[in-house]
This record gives C-alpha cells, structure tokens and sequence, in this order.
C-alpha cells in the first residue's frame, strides 16, 4: 500500500508502522480510513442493473490498473519473484497437500502430475493481490468506483493472469449470498458475462485473451490445497469451529471442478 499510494492507485495511506510486539501485543501499522461501502453480495440486490455493470467494470478496471503497474518504478522490485509464479505456487500446494493429506483423491494426484507440465507461458510480470474480491475494497459512497482495495497479506509478484482468474472465478461459484454469482441471471442483472470480463481485461491490459480453463484449474487446485490444511486439522481437532469444518468440506468439490477444467484444457 506504501508503494501504490503515490501512484494514485486506490488504498489507504499509510503513516507508520511499528514492529515493536510490546506496543499492542503485535506489530501494527496505522493508515488513513476509507470511508465508503462494503459490499459482500455478488448479486448486489440493493443495485440497479446499470450500477451492478459500474461496480464490476470498476472492479475489472482498478485489477487491470494494479497489473498494469511496473514494481521497479515504484519501490516493489524487490517485492517477490517476477517469473515461475504458477510454477512455485503449484509446488508449494502440492506438498502441502500431501502433507496434510487424509484420504486418496485420484484426480488431485492427476493434477499435481499435469499441472506443473502444462503452465502457459508468463506473459508479463506485475503485482498480483492473491484475494482480489468485492468484499476486499471500498466503493466510493455515491459513485461506483473504488476507493480503496485492502487485504494484501497474499500479494508479491507473479503472473496477473493468475490473479484475475482467480477473481473470475466467482462466475462459476454458487450464489450464495458472498460473491459466487453461478446460478444468477447475469444479464438480466447487468452483471458482465465471463467472456465480457475477459475481453474488459484484455482490452485494458493489452495482453492476450488467456487460456482460462487451464488458469481455472490451477486455482481450483490451489483453493483444495489450502482447503486440505484445514481438513487435517478438524480432524486432528486442532481447528474445530463449524465453520472451519464447512471448509474441509468441500475439498472433492474443487478438486472436481479443477479436474473438469483441467480436462476442457486438455488433460487427458
């Protein structure tokens, strides 16, 4: 956020940080409050059509412009490792995975071998939020723009493709009062259609229309990995809330719905 302020990139600004765990009890930071609407619901029912396109044109937009952004420019050179993002996350999520593995899945062990083999190539290199959603920035008061994107404990650098597929999943996820839109009447509530996103993207960013079945699966896979951390520890009874154990469940589910993508991009 230090970074992207200045650039007119909306968030906060920040004033200080300190690392001194004895102050509150942890290391904090302080920054400017935005004072604006937060939005949970993907269906946006207190909307008309016409403000449901504005909010989600200026969600594509302001992921396209953060993309857009050149890290070295503005003090994030450093941020992480510009290249092999999908490579490195795919790893990761693999041992993870069979470190907290509880039962055999067929089609997890099928993408942890096809995944790594088939990573489209990385065509630029920028800064990627990691949790770009609706509920994750501020809308201006009155006007349907951003004020403030927050949440950037996953953000480095990588590949934007990853980052706006990731978002664009919330087309194929079930409406469920968060920000799954699958299942709703897109057009008739002025919601862009996926492919009227992609082309928004694209058009703005001036990078090719991506392979977003194969982006789709790798997400799906990575979301199961993180899923089956939390499974494990239900069951060891290390993390016990219903919600945690919600969660755990719906491991299969991703993993299938990541194997059916995987299959539309060519696994055989």
């Amino acid at each position: 956020m230090t970074g992207l302020h200045p650039t007119g990139f909306p968030v906060p600004q920040t004033f200080g940080l300190c690392e001194d765990p004895e102050v509150l009890g942890s290391k904090f930071f302080v920054m400017s409050m935005a004072d604006g609407r937060s939005l949970w619901n993907g269906a946006l029912p207190d909307n008309t059509p016409d403000e449901r396109r504005e909010i989600y044109n200026a969600m594509i937009d302001t992921m396209a412009d953060l993309h857009l952004k050149e890290p070295a420019k503005i003090g994030l050179g450093d941020f992480g490792k510009s290249q092999d993002y999908c490579a490195r996350q795919i790893s990761r999520w693999s041992k993870q995975y069979k470190l907290s593995e509880t039962e055999t899945i067929p089609e997890m062990d099928r993408l942890i071998e096809w995944l790594p083999e088939t990573i489209p190539a990385q065509h630029a290199s920028g800064i990627v939020h990691g949790d770009y959603r609706l509920d994750n920035m501020i809308f201006h008061k009155t006007e349907n723009r951003v004020i403030a994107v927050l949440d950037w404990e996953l953000s480095t650098l990588g590949d934007p493709i990853a980052d706006f597929s990731y978002l664009m999943l919330n087309w194929y996820n079930d409406a469920d009062g968060r920000a799954g839109l699958k299942g709703l009447d897109l057009p008739a509530l002025g919601i862009p259609s996926v492919e009227d996103a992609v082309s928004r993207y694209v058009e703005r960013t001036g990078y090719p229309v991506p392979p977003m079945e194969w982006y789709f699966a790798y997400n799906l896979f990575r979301l199961a990995g993180i899923m089956q951390g939390i499974k494990k520890r239900v069951i060891d009874g290390t993390a016990s809330s219903s919600h945690a154990k919600n969660m755990s469940d719906r491991v299969t589910p991703l993993v299938q719905n990541a194997y059916a993508f995987a299959k539309q991009a060519g696994l055989d």
